[in-house]
């Protein structure tokens, strides 16, 4: 049920998005405690975007989950920015980040909800 979008306008090569998709799947299972078989991972890369007026490397990223914490977004918060600071070279000052904790009820999979 972790869900993690990330857009960014820098450029990731093919041969790389596989790798970092995988890196993105374990930190948000690790994190949040949850089976890596829930976690979904989307990567949006080479977006048309802008933050503080420069086009210099940025992301934003959602990140959602079924009883997400106030601790555990603090810690997540630095984990997935130190991730993006690894891999892509992109400063976390350059990083926004919306947590979502979502009700179990309102989260759909395999044709049920898990409330």
């Amino acid at each position: 049920m972790p869900y993690l979008k990330l857009k960014t306008n820098v450029k990731v090569a093919a041969v790389q998005k596989p790798t970092l998709l995988k890196q993105f799947s374990q930190l948000m299972a690790h994190q949040t405690g949850k089976p890596e078989r829930y976690v979904l991972v989307e990567l949006a890369s080479e977006q048309a975007m802008l933050f503080a007026g420069t086009d210099q490397p940025l992301a934003y990223l959602e990140c959602k989950s079924i009883g997400l914490s106030v601790a555990q977004v603090d810690v997540l918060a630095a984990a997935l920015c130190q991730l993006l600071h690894t891999q892509l070279q992109i400063e976390p000052e350059r990083v926004y980040i919306e947590f979502s904790d979502c009700p179990a009820a309102y989260w759909g999979w395999n044709g049920s909800t898990f409330g």
